[in-house]
């Protein structure tokens, strides 16, 4: 019997080599780490910066462009008010008479008197 198990086992495969290691160089690195590592962090910081460029400058533009728009506003409400004033006093007595004589009206029964040779 041990003649067949010996025979229905399969063959031991033939031993592999252990693979070569390259021997440790003696010389320094040609690769210097430290100044790899130090401007890949820069580039890094440089595309983080860019990133945050268009951003900042958006702002910057609404800022002024707001602070244009709360000028304008603030004529435009100064104006309204003069506007609005002068709706309110059209509507006086006196202000109607004061504005009818200076376009040179006259009231019933007053006599227009005209005065040449004025320097004005």
């Amino acid at each position: 019997m041990a003649a067949r198990a010996q025979a229905r086992r399969k063959p031991a495969p033939a031993r592999r080599r252990p693979a070569r290691r390259p021997a440790p160089r003696s010389g320094p690195s040609r690769i210097k780490w430290d100044r790899v590592g130090r401007v890949a962090l820069t580039l890094v910081l440089a595309a983080v910066l860019y990133s945050y460029l268009n951003p900042a400058l958006d702002f910057v533009k609404t800022y002024t462009g707001t602070t244009e728009a709360k000028a304008h506003l603030h004529e435009l409400q100064a104006e309204s008010r003069r506007l609005h004033d002068r709706v309110q006093s059209s509507e006086d007595p006196i202000v109607i008479d004061q504005r009818a004589r200076s376009l040179g009206m006259v009231e019933e029964g007053e006599r227009p008197v005209v005065i040449r040779g004025l320097n004005r």
